[in-house]
């Protein structure tokens, strides 16, 4: 794959954004690409076993398990939620980084809120997409942070099928496979769970500035 390195041109920055953008705090860093990454303004298209089919008149996403109340919504609903805009940078784990990201959707916590919040053992998500029963585990403090949303565009543009519509978790903070496209559901649960690349060897936390890319190491 062709990752074009352009790490000498401008990057994006923070103050350039517009009032009322939530700024991950990863891109106020000095050095803003992780150990081990080369920076790229494509964005390249990886995923376990190709996009789903989903028709949205039937989409839901939906919060279960260890919330005070359970709650779904339907895509006109959905859309009708409270709506956030994030600056982030965006870090795979096969060593590209796509920095400044603007992405526009519905803040997990926000989420949550409506959930009835979340019960005292509540402290792993396991995030469920629609494509062939994929998942993917995070800590509840990533999965809540500020700058962590259930989003529909980036850049302005409503998300491709290829990188996730109709709409996708993204948790800046770790490696892009936490991000789960063709999101359904996030489960909330009191004990961790390895999902599906977790399950194959990748590191049940991700966290690109330490590499934490495979096993617990």
């Amino acid at each position: 794959m062709d990752y074009e390195k352009t790490q000498d041109e401008a990057i994006p920055a923070p103050e350039q954004q517009s009032d009322g953008v939530i700024i991950s705090p990863d891109t106020r860093r000095a050095q803003r690409i992780p150990p081990g990454q080369s920076r790229t303004k494509k964005w390249p298209v990886l995923d376990a076993g190709g996009p789903p089919r989903i028709d949205l008149a039937k989409w839901e996403l939906k919060l279960w398990g260890l919330v005070n109340e359970p709650v779904r919504w339907n895509w006109e609903e959905f859309q009708a939620l409270p709506r956030v805009r994030v600056f982030a940078d965006f870090h795979c784990v096969t060593r590209w980084s796509r920095l400044g990201n603007v992405w526009e959707g519905v803040a997990v916590s926000e989420l949550f809120r409506r959930a009835g919040g979340l019960r005292p053992e509540a402290a792993f998500i396991l995030a469920h997409g629609y494509d062939h029963g994929w998942t993917t585990n995070l800590p509840l403090p990533d999965a809540l942070s500020a700058d962590a949303l259930v989003a529909t565009l980036h850049d302005g543009e409503p998300l491709t099928v290829a990188h996730g519509a109709p709409a996708r978790l993204i948790v800046p903070q770790l490696y892009a496979w936490k991000s789960a496209k063709w999101l359904g559901g996030l489960e909330v649960l009191d004990r961790d769970q390895a999902g599906f690349w977790e399950r194959n060897g990748y590191h049940m936390r991700g966290d690109p500035w330490h590499e934490e890319r495979y096993g617990w190491s």
